[in-house]
């Protein structure tokens, strides 16, 4: 099966996230995803799984022999000691929405089927190069946590989790992460994935938190077709997905102008405030295939390491 994915993985089938979505084991499909994307790179993440070079230094009694560069030696007659930056220190969390805003779904899959299939994904790749992985749900309050760590069980665990997780009541992002940040005490990567329906400044202001206690945060902000578009054109009964009680009669050729426009600076607002903070802010659409927003985490990473590198 995996050689669909050897050429092109943005022109196969399996890069619909609602083809994908027939497929109901969720470990299985997070694996293809993220090995039908290495095969479509030229250059694998792998390569060196999560150990880099450094540089050399001189021998010195006591040294282990297997870490002398044995070219350098062929060259220069020197013994010459290959050292290494252990990149396995790397805690990630891996933070999913899981409120009732997020099970909707018109043409395309639900916007928490596509988190947790990216979440999945993204646990895959993590584990696989051997960085510690943890996984946070949420609705109006956690719903499942575990701290990362690198066992490669984890995913195992992290897939049995989302598989099981249904989408709850309302939920505001910025009070759930006001509750979560004080038990953050290591410095994380915080991977956040929600649909982000919440007061800009309150959620700004909980980013800005995040920042400040020095969390690298990358946020995949998850929306639906609908939601980007308004194509409806017909009185439209609206109802909230978080309060049932809430339902609307609407005429959406009245309301579609006024929509897009307080829908557009909601999302400017978003990103320059993210951006703005140095949050790693992507937009994905559900119908949007995954290799885009893996190659997005990966361009943070590299991206994060050169800014490390360069102090």
């Amino acid at each position: 099966m995996l050689k669909v994915f050897t050429k092109n993985p943005q022109k196969v089938p399996f890069a619909d996230p609602t083809v994908l979505a027939r497929f109901s084991n969720l470990e299985m499909v997070s694996r293809l995803i993220v090995e039908g994307f290495i095969m479509g790179m030229h250059k694998s993440p792998y390569k060196g799984a999560s150990i880099e070079f450094v540089e050399h230094r001189q021998y010195y009694p006591g040294d282990e022999i297997r870490h002398i560069d044995w070219r350098a030696y062929g060259k220069t007659g020197k013994y010459y000691i290959k050292e290494y930056e252990d990149e396995t220190n790397l805690r990630c969390y891996l933070i999913v929405d899981a409120s009732g805003s997020m099970g909707y779904a018109k043409e395309t899959i639900s916007k928490f089927d596509y988190s947790r299939l990216l979440a999945a994904a993204l646990g895959y790749l993590l584990l696989s190069q051997r960085d510690a992985t943890g996984l946070i749900t949420y609705d109006k309050k956690v719903r499942d946590r575990f701290d990362p760590s690198s066992n490669p069980q984890n995913f195992q665990r992290l897939v049995k989790i989302l598989e099981g997780r249904k989408t709850g009541g309302e939920t505001s992002l910025s009070l759930v992460l006001e509750k979560l940040i004080p038990t953050l005490k290591r410095r994380s990567l915080i991977v956040l994935i929600s649909d982000c329906f919440d007061r800009v400044d309150a959620f700004s202001s909980t980013l800005k938190q995040l920042r400040h206690n020095r969390h690298e945060v990358i946020l995949f902000h998850v929306v639906a077709p609908e939601e980007e578009e308004f194509p409806f054109n017909k009185p439209t009964m609206f109802r909230s997905l978080e309060l049932e009680s809430h339902r609307k009669l609407v005429d959406p050729m009245q309301l579609r102008k006024h929509y897009l426009q307080q829908y557009s600076k909601f999302c400017e607002q978003l990103e320059k405030r993210s951006i703005g903070m140095g949050v790693d802010y992507h937009k994905m659409t559900t119908k949007e295939p995954y290799h885009t927003a893996l190659g997005a985490f990966l361009d943070d990473r590299s991206r994060q390491k050169s800014k490390r590198y360069k102090r």
